[in-house]
């Protein structure tokens, strides 16, 4: 990632120029979580934020039911059919199961996901690397006969989406940033997730999922583009972490990597909620469905 963070200066011209061409607001919207104060979005397990930044707008995850999302996206005013792109986190159900409403609106948008082996977002494998063969074998029992094609297709949950699979950190935009992991831990071992990160003047605004591949990881990978942090949001996934854990990491955001802001949501979990309300006081901001945050300009 050390590359990338030597083109700052470069990013900054040109991320700035664009938002005063835009004039549209910074900000995210939290459309999708199971807590929150608002009178017209419904609740439910699950994760979506609309992200507004310097004219571009981006949805990240789509929630966990496809009716309820879509009730929330109304009760909101926002436009799925104006989306400049769209980032999945990871393959759970309750961040992608809004997706069957988001491709009736949009069908064509462009959507960063995961790449993973044979993932429901699909695949490419190149035959020579998908299995091990036997010419020994009458053409009946060998795949293809014996004579493959070079490149086997994996399909997808949704044919015909405008998927690009990602499997390495990578800049999609001037100033924008996907950061790609995999989990190491038990239960979601080898699952991948993708982070979006965004330079603003006032330092890094980072979107998460869920963390499974850990957010110190993360931190460390988002730290590599631009070390000030300005705000993380989403999910930390210390849902059912033991209060010696949930003090660690409020203590290691707040300490370590000297975070401005924090809002978490979805899986952080209550007691991390309370810990990090704790320990960053007036710069831990609301974050539950139907939530504005705003972000530098």
């Amino acid at each position: 990632m050390r590359h990338i963070s030597l083109r700052g200066t470069a990013v900054f011209i040109l991320l700035l120029a664009h938002m005063a061409a835009a004039g549209t607001p910074n900000r995210v919207t939290i459309l999708y979580d199971s807590f929150g104060k608002s009178p017209t979005l419904t609740m439910d397990w699950g994760f979506a934020a609309l992200v507004d930044y310097g004219g571009k707008r981006i949805l990240f995850d789509t929630g966990n039911n496809a009716q309820i999302f879509e009730h929330n996206v109304k009760a909101a005013g926002v436009d799925l059919q104006k989306l400049d792109f769209v980032v999945m986190s990871h393959r759970h159900g309750d961040h992608m199961g809004g997706l069957a409403y988001l491709l009736k609106v949009n069908p064509t948008v462009k959507i960063y996901a995961p790449k993973e082996r044979s993932g429901v977002y699909g695949d490419d494998r190149p035959t020579s690397t998908w299995y091990r063969k036997d010419p020994s074998l009458p053409a009946e029992q060998r795949y293809y006969g014996g004579t493959p094609p070079e490149i086997i297709h994996m399909g997808e949950a949704w044919p015909g989406a405008n998927f690009q699979l990602i499997d390495k950190n990578i800049e999609i935009v001037p100033g924008m940033y996907l950061i790609a992991l995999v989990s190491d831990q038990p239960g979601t071992l080898e699952l991948r997730e993708l982070s979006l990160a965004i330079r603003t003047p006032d330092g890094l605004l980072l979107v998460v999922g869920c963390s499974h591949p850990g957010v110190e990881h993360i931190m460390q990978e988002a730290s590599a583009i631009d070390p000030h942090i300005n705000l993380l949001l989403g999910g930390l996934h210390q849902i059912q972490a033991p209060d010696p854990e949930v003090e660690r990491i409020a203590r290691v955001l707040h300490d370590q990597y000297k975070l401005d802001r924090i809002a978490p949501g979805h899986c952080t979990g209550e007691p991390e909620f309370a810990a990090l309300k704790k320990i960053f006081g007036d710069h831990y901001l609301y974050a539950g469905v139907g939530s504005v945050v705003d972000l530098p300009k």
